[in-house]
């Protein structure tokens, strides 16, 4: 029953305003709300594909660089938990130190990378210039003025740039004899690998880590070097004949066979080999059941305590590692003193500055051969008739570089290599072989 003048009917009027109120509030909220909405998603929609990209990119780039940080740190913190819990000789060695640097590869890196991209298709005027100067070598008689314009400027970059800090106070002189250089590449390069008698080393328990000490101990050697132009030569018979077989690097001989033999008796391999992960070193078989040699260039003016704390490329660690898990494996580290006397030695022997780095793997192969054999072949060192831009038998990349030299003296060492030479010409034009005496078998006055 309603009492009149009851303010029932006003309440309900403005319940009725407010509730439409609200109602228009929650309506323009709505709408605002769809508003921004559809704004936002425009512009990201919208974004520019570059931008996108971009992100793309460098997002890659962050977790590459996270995983290889990861991988960097795991090969250097990992395996001394294990030679804590090894036995054996070497549980006394002292850890190296941890080296972490970027790589630079000179043969494998993105350095080496976006150099290549540029070389693919040399000028047509580089081809004609690598011929005169394989003639030029066959007849020992070359000059980095045959090179092209490109390996010209590279070579005089690095005797500027002067990386290593070579200060060379020793006589020149060109157009020495055959056993004059021979005689003097005796007297001067006998072979030096790392051991305990001198500091750091010897401090550090080297004498219970490095193997008995290099010695002659083979009749006929081959070297066979990872040139392009040793393909269809058909020398892996002729190769695989040889008391021992000499191979650089991670050349394989696997599928090759026909051309470069099977048989692998010692093999070289720069410090790049075991610094960097994609060559495996800790699993690939081409380093398993041979004698190991590695070398890292230290500055000329040698500092045995300051290289150990910074080698160009991670070596000791690698290395440590390596003869723990298999001592009976004969693995050496070559001095760096034998490594610039080898480069002492090219420049003597020219009056042309020569570039202020170190010599190939291939100079230092050869030498080192030549300490263990009494006859060394060496094959495609110097081009045969076959010489190709093809830098390697087993990569795809064409660059002139490879045979004649841009960071490291090649066209200089091979041409001193020449010199040396007893092979006949035609072994040098059809197999890309010279042949040298090992130092047993050089006479010199005394």
């Amino acid at each position: 029953m309603i009492v009149q003048g009851s303010p029932l009917p006003g309440l309900r009027h403005v319940m009725k305003r407010s509730a439409k109120l609200l109602l228009l509030v929650l309506l323009v909220w709505m709408l605002l709300f769809f508003a921004l909405f559809s704004y936002f998603t425009d512009s990201q929609v919208n974004l520019p594909h570059r931008m996108t990209s971009v992100f793309n990119s460098e997002s890659q780039h962050s977790t590459h660089v996270q995983r290889s940080s990861r991988a960097i740190m795991a090969s250097h913190n990992a395996p001394w938990g294990m030679f804590a819990e090894r036995r054996g000789p070497f549980q006394h060695v002292f850890q190296p130190p941890r080296v972490i640097k970027e790589f630079h590869f000179r043969n494998f890196g993105k350095r080496r990378t976006e150099f290549r991209k540029n070389v693919m298709k040399p000028p047509e005027t580089e081809f004609s210039n690598t011929w005169s100067v394989v003639r030029g070598l066959w007849k020992g008689q070359v000059s980095s003025k045959l090179l092209g314009q490109r390996l010209q400027r590279a070579k005089k970059n690095y005797v500027l740039s002067n990386k290593y800090k070579v200060l060379y106070k020793g006589q020149r002189k060109a157009n020495k004899g055959r056993q004059e250089i021979l005689c003097q590449i005796k007297e001067q390069a006998q072979l030096m690998t790392l051991n305990s008698s001198e500091q750091p080393f010897a401090h550090l328990g080297f004498q219970q880590l490095v193997p008995p000490q290099l010695q002659q101990a083979y009749r006929t050697c081959a070297v066979v070097t990872s040139a392009g132009a040793i393909l269809n030569s058909s020398l892996g018979r002729e190769i695989d004949s040889h008391d021992a077989v000499l191979r650089f690097n991670a050349a394989p001989s696997k599928g090759y066979e026909k051309d470069v033999g099977s048989k692998t008796t010692i093999r070289i391999i720069n410090s790049q080999i075991l610094a960097n992960p994609q060559h495996r070193f800790n699993s690939s078989l081409i380093y398993k059941n041979i004698t190991l040699v590695a070398w890292d260039p230290a500055p000329y003016k040698i500092d045995l305590h300051k290289w150990y704390q910074n080698p160009e490329h991670d070596l000791f660690n690698p290395y440590i590692t390596h003869r723990k898990n298999f001592p009976e494996q004969p693995f050496y580290i070559l001095h760096p003193s034998f490594i610039w006397k080898l480069w002492d030695i090219v420049q003597s022997n020219t009056l042309e500055n020569i570039q202020p780095n170190p010599p190939s793997s291939g100079f230092i192969g050869i030498v080192l051969m030549m300490n263990l054999c009494e006859e060394v072949h060496v094959y495609e060192y110097i081009p045969s008739m076959r010489k190709t831009d093809l830098c390697h038998y087993h990569e795809k990349y064409y660059d002139a570089a490879c045979t004649f030299g841009a960071y490291h003296p090649l066209l200089y060492e091979k041409l001193l290599v020449k010199n040396m030479s007893t092979a006949f010409e035609e072994d040098l034009k059809k197999k890309g072989k010279v042949t040298l005496p090992g130092f047993s078998k050089i006479n010199c006055p005394l």
